[in-house]
């Protein structure tokens, strides 16, 4: 009688079971030699067997089929079989008499009914073993995401740490992954861009491959960046450093919401693609190129994709004039800008001091999140909410304590939490006045995107709905015809506003905030604090 000597580990890593098909070799074979088996034949494999689709397996199978063996040589019979399919093969083929012999130096086997019903057993043993198994380690992956610890390999920025079985930042990619983040929030990269600066950054995946432009849309939508871990559709709170903050976050959700799929590259860069619609039918309006008195001017029209339309074109310059027109009501200078922010870096010193009990009182709103999670998990266990409705509503209340988290480092570490959008705001000021300056229309286009919502083209005129508080600053330029100025200080006029009433508009005071007094910003003079005093509500 001809046997087959089939030997198997359960993993392809060469750095794992090292040694388990040479051991099983030199075992089967010393067998052989003493029960003088004719060996014709031996398959090796280093895979598992918990599922159907063994290469090795299929051509022992087939070598078994033409007739060139009789019987087949293993371990044990869970190196031929951890599942149901090829385990019926292996007991189909004794019934058809391709298989009359079937040895294991550690198992018994006759191929008689007896003999049959105990492999049987010891097939569905082997299964047993490998679905027990599985469950475990489910078991185990499910709670060491409870206790915040990502159990699967770390996302790029991270790496994962083999004494701690933790996840550590990388020094080296962190910062390039945070600014993947920063420069998507701006608007004005797309993902292929993103791709390309990452080839040109050498920034790679911790699998050594080139990041591709999927690879950079996962990384944006990814909450991991965000101390938060999604894992099976579910939102759980990690216990890794956070490389961004969830405002970052959710801007380039949000870019990402708006600009949809990324374009293919135009033939033609028009600076105002984009940017508007048709104020009569909704289409895009797109823009040409047109030959006219000696040269080649550009004007933007509709594109007409729904039909007739009656709304005029309008020509590239006078576009660019009602543009600049708009941003010098919003403009501020650069030397009133640096005298702006450095009384904000004063305040929020000052602010520094009374920002006790709001802390106190985004805590307590932190442990009511915290309370209702614990009961929306209570509601769960008792099978009155299904995964799906759980997760959602999970999902809410984990947004809303990071959110709470950061406002409360925010306020413990930088004072008030409208200092930083206060300054943001005053700096995107002084953006519109250099826009101006350099007449860089590209980045006209993502500032009024920034700024604006709802950009149509009615009669030949630019109109958008400006955001708050920019909408302020524009109506208030309009009505005076004045563009921003910073207010000089008044020293001795802290306590009396009545004083201001009759200050004039180009040498307005801004008042100091009386001692053990909440900082307030006087309001019409001057109107740029009005405006940064919007930022105490945001």
């Amino acid at each position: 009688m001809k046997y087959i000597i089939y030997a198997r580990k359960s993993t392809e890593e060469d750095d794992r079971q090292v040694l388990s098909i040479e051991a099983q070799l030199v075992e089967l074979k010393e067998f052989a030699a003493k029960e003088k088996l004719e060996i014709v034949a031996s398959f090796q494999e280093a895979k598992t067997a918990k599922e159907p689709g063994r290469i090795k397996f299929a051509e022992m199978l087939s070598f078994l089929e033409q007739g060139k063996a009789d019987g087949i040589i293993s371990w044990h019979p869970d190196r031929l079989a951890r599942n149901s399919v090829d385990g019926g093969k292996i007991i189909h083929f004794v019934d058809r008499g391709l298989i009359r012999s079937l040895k294991f130096p550690c198992f018994w086997f006759e191929p008689t009914p007896q003999g049959l019903f105990m492999l049987n057993i010891a097939f569905g043993q082997s299964k047993y073993f490998v679905d027990n198994l599985r469950e475990n380690v489910k078991r185990g992956l499910r709670q060491k995401i409870r206790n915040g610890v990502w159990p699967s390999w770390a996302p790029v920025g991270y790496s994962n740490n083999p004494k701690t079985r933790g996840i550590d930042v990388d020094s080296e990619k962190a910062p390039l992954v945070k600014n993947i983040f920063e420069m998507y929030a701006t608007g004005v990269y797309p993902l292929n861009s993103l791709a390309n600066w990452c080839e040109k950054k050498k920034l790679l995946t911790n699998a050594g491959n080139k990041i591709s432009l999927s690879n950079v849309q996962h990384i944006l939508q990814n909450p991991f960046y965000l101390g938060l871990m999604r894992y099976k559709g579910e939102i759980f709170e990690g216990t890794h450093e956070r490389l961004i903050s969830k405002k970052l976050f959710d801007k380039c959700q949000e870019v990402m919401t708006k600009r949809g799929k990324v374009r293919p590259d135009r033939k033609h860069n028009f600076a105002f693609l984009g940017l508007m619609k048709c104020a009569s039918c909704g289409c895009s309006i797109t823009a040409q190129y047109a030959k006219g008195n000696g040269g080649i001017y550009t004007y933007y029209r509709c594109t007409k994709k729904r039909g007739a339309c009656q709304e005029k074109y309008l020509g590239e310059n006078q576009l660019v004039e009602q543009i600049k027109n708009f941003l010098q009501k919003v403009s501020l200078s650069s030397q009133d800008t640096e005298k702006v922010l450095a009384a904000l870096d004063t305040e929020e010193n000052q602010a520094k001091e009374q920002t006790q009990s709001e802390v106190v009182n985004l805590k307590e709103q932190l442990s009511q999140v915290e309370t209702k999670l614990q009961k929306l998990l209570d509601i769960y266990l008792e099978d009155a909410l299904t995964q799906k409705e759980y997760a959602a509503k999970k999902d809410v209340l984990i947004s809303q304590k990071v959110t709470l988290n950061e406002k409360i480092t925010d306020f413990e570490q930088k004072g008030l939490s409208w200092l930083e959008p206060a300054r943001e705001f005053v700096l995107s000021l002084n953006q519109a006045a250099k826009l101006i300056k350099e007449n860089n229309l590209s980045e006209m286009t993502t500032f009024l995107k920034n700024i604006g919502s709802n950009h149509i083209l009615r009669n030949r005129e630019f109109l958008f709905a400006p955001k708050n508080p920019y909408d302020l600053v524009a109506e208030r330029s309009e009505a005076t015809s004045e563009s921003l100025t910073f207010p000089t200080w008044c020293p001795g006029r802290e306590l009396n506003p009545q004083a201001f009433r009759h200050t004039a508009l180009n040498r307005t005071c801004l008042p100091v905030s009386p001692p053990g007094q909440n900082f307030t910003i006087f309001l019409k003079i001057p109107f740029l604090c009005q405006i940064l005093n919007i930022f105490l509500f945001l």
